[in-house]
């Protein structure tokens, strides 16, 4: 299999930077790493904090154990300048998870043309 295609798969199906740091480019390859890791640590801060905001709700009995009653609470919970910080997130992501796969291929291939 062709480097360009294997570093391409491995950033697609692994970790964002994963291909280059197969290719050895190690600096960008850290870099879409480190980024896609801080938006996933804060997307997973974020959720984690609103279940313990629902469970405490439910223990001191504000709101019942139910499907319904949870997803209203869900939807009522981000403010605007919270759901801009999480679009960011999710959109740094995937912007370096795009990245990842087309420059990973496009480093494979010119080290394909070398061998």
């Amino acid at each position: 299999m062709k480097k360009s295609i294997k570093a391409s798969l491995i950033s697609a199906f692994v970790f964002p930077g994963a291909g280059h740091i197969y290719l050895k480019k190690y600096f960008p390859g850290l870099l879409l790493v480190g980024v896609s890791s801080l938006g996933i640590y804060y997307l997973i801060l974020n959720m984690v904090e609103k279940a313990l905001q629902i469970v405490e709700k439910i223990q001191l009995g504000h709101v019942q154990a139910d499907a319904t009653a949870i997803n209203q609470l869900l939807s009522n919970q981000s403010t605007g300048s919270e759901s801009a910080l999480l679009s960011i997130a999710t959109i740094a992501i995937a912007i370096c998870w795009i990245i990842g796969i087309l420059d990973s291929y496009r480093i494979g291939s010119g080290q394909d043309k070398n061998q």
